[in-house]
């Protein structure tokens, strides 16, 4: 494994941002250069501890599935070399990490698609009967796979803070309000933006759901962001069905009514569950051992999906 990266620190571009995973610094005004760190958070709460590999890992497999998926949305990339972008002294930063993208303006949603009754959609369901609102039949069990994806929109939480569901017409104003500027002389609405946000990131999921069952994963639920261009084009961005984005369980130990073990942060999250913690910052240090099965589970995750190895 390569020595693990909690920061990034790169001074020959501008930083613009850091989020609870990425370091994100502008190119120029139309591209930005993104960074994916070690860093893992868990319950909105960046964990003190990085996971080795965990910043290659999702982007080697978020690369594989904007390739795959391209034909159904278009997407952040730009071909370019993010080596070549950054001083010499700090390609190996950014070395099998980081992307060069689209400097794009994005949605205020997360669009979370459920194909299976798991994680917080089935303790929703168990005290309301519904999922984020969209009500189920009664008797259903953990694990149950929908007959439909659902569409459960979020929405971006700040660094420390908790994403929220909302409901599609929540989402529709949150787009017509953030997005307007960005739309005006486009003949777009962000209601018009946020149904095909919806209706992309259904075909999407589906899509990778059934790349992925044919390699033994089972996608039982994932979130896509995305962004629009100067045009009002909708682009996939961020990252792409990733152990961080995904619930993805091993289709050989699925069984309806138990919580499957899984291939991403679940295993993190079930850990700090027997702790004393109050899911706010400062979160608690893992064990090694977590630390360490973590990785594994991440990179199983990748070759699985791709048939690769992380070299």
């Amino acid at each position: 494994m390569a020595t693990p990266m909690y920061e990034s620190t790169i001074e020959s571009l501008p930083l613009v941002a850091r989020g609870k995973v990425r370091d994100i610094y502008a190119v120029d005004s139309d591209r930005l250069l993104i960074v994916t760190t070690d860093r893992l958070s868990a319950f909105d709460v960046v964990l003190p501890d990085p996971i080795p590999d965990k910043g290659r890992v999702l982007t080697a497999t978020s690369a594989f599935w904007f390739e795959r998926l391209a034909r159904i949305v278009p997407n952040q990339l730009t071909g370019i070399d993010p080596e070549s972008v950054v001083a010499e002294n700090e390609r190996e930063q950014v070395r099998d990490r980081a992307l060069v993208v689209k400097r794009l303006v994005p949605l205020p949603i997360e669009a979370v698609v459920r194909g299976y009754l798991a994680g917080s959609g089935w303790k929703d369901y168990q005290a309301t009967g519904a999922v984020c609102g969209i009500e189920l039949p009664p008797g259903l069990q953990q694990a149950t796979q929908f007959p439909i994806p659902l569409f459960t929109p979020a929405t971006k939480a700040e660094v420390g803070d908790h994403d929220e569901n909302i409901s599609i017409e929540q989402a529709c104003a949150a787009c017509d309000k953030a997005l307007a500027g960005a739309l005006e002389g486009t003949g777009r609405t962000g209601t018009q933006l946020a149904e095909q946000a919806r209706v992309a990131a259904i075909a999407l999921y589906m899509e990778a759901a059934f790349h992925a069952r044919k390699q033994g994963i089972i996608i039982a639920d994932t979130k896509f962001e995305f962004g629009i261009d100067a045009a009002g084009t909708l682009h996939l961005i961020d990252e792409a069905l990733t152990p961080d984005s995904s619930r993805f369980w091993p289709a050989d130990s699925y069984q309806v009514g138990i919580n499957p073990p899984s291939f991403d942060k679940q295993f993190v999250r079930d850990y700090l569950e027997t702790l004393d913690w109050d899911k706010t910052p400062p979160a608690p240090h893992l064990p090694p051992e977590v630390i360490e099965k973590t990785a594994a589970k991440y990179r199983e995750a990748y070759e699985r999906l791709t048939g690769k190895t992380l070299d």
